[in-house]
């Protein structure tokens, strides 16, 4: 009589990969869609009650403008997940493993700066130079203002101006919440934090890479060819 022979365990489940984090910017995305309306709306006008060559330059300009408007409006994203950064430019995919991103900078514009040296934009975090002005106008205000409570508390002499000055009162809360900053320098802070937390991660490594979006530039180009042919012919 044999025995049975073990049997080998059930492999366990892997653990989900968590969603990555997707940042877009939203002003950029309301004006590309009413470019495109206003763009439409013009375009299917001229092909409707153009006459002679109208209608075909109209949609020759449509296969032109169209591709850009997207491109710059509605299609730039930054993708950041637990291994790589993924950035979707007008024209090209950039893909950074995190154990490729030197830093991430923020100036004039936010962008990403690899350990090869290379350096990509950030077209979906713009900077907003009138937002960081209204993030620090803010934060002069908060600060004055658990400035002046915190001195009432304290000239009374209260419990309630101990509370204060260990941070529970009025002023205490606002000190607590840490500085106002603009919403895009949150949004490289949280980068910055993924970087640090995961740019040593064995999963993380990898080479760099680049795809342009042909399907942005093939439409593009070739409306404008149109455009300069029927011109030209015209």
């Amino acid at each position: 009589m044999t025995s049975p022979e073990p049997q080998s365990p059930a492999p366990q489940p892997s653990e989900p990969e968590s969603e990555d984090r997707v940042y877009r910017s939203v002003p950029a995305i309301a004006g590309g869609v009413l470019l495109l309306a206003v763009v439409g709306w013009l375009g299917i006008d001229a092909v409707v009650s153009g006459e002679g060559r109208t209608p075909w330059l109209a949609l020759a300009v449509l296969l032109l403008v169209v591709p850009l408007v997207v491109a710059f409006t509605l299609r730039p994203a930054v993708y950041a997940g637990d291994d790589r950064l993924r950035i979707r430019n007008p024209f090209r995919v950039v893909v950074v493993p995190w154990g490729q991103v030197a830093s991430l900078k923020s100036a004039y514009s936010n962008e990403v700066l690899t350990e090869s040296g290379a350096k990509y934009q950030l077209w979906a975090v713009p900077v907003s130079l009138r937002a960081r002005k209204k993030a620090a106008r803010r934060e002069m205000r908060a600060t004055a203002q658990a400035r002046r409570a915190m001195g009432r508390d304290e000239g009374r002499g209260s419990a309630l101006g101990m509370r204060a000055g260990l941070g529970a009162g009025p002023g205490g809360d606002a000190a607590s919440e840490g500085p106002v900053r603009a919403e895009t320098d949150r949004i490289m802070d949280e980068l910055r934090g993924l970087h640090e937390a995961r740019h040593q991660a064995e999963s993380a490594r990898g080479e760099v890479t680049v795809r342009w979006a042909y399907e942005v530039l093939g439409p593009a180009v070739a409306g404008a060819v149109l455009v300069l042919i029927l011109l030209a012919v015209g």
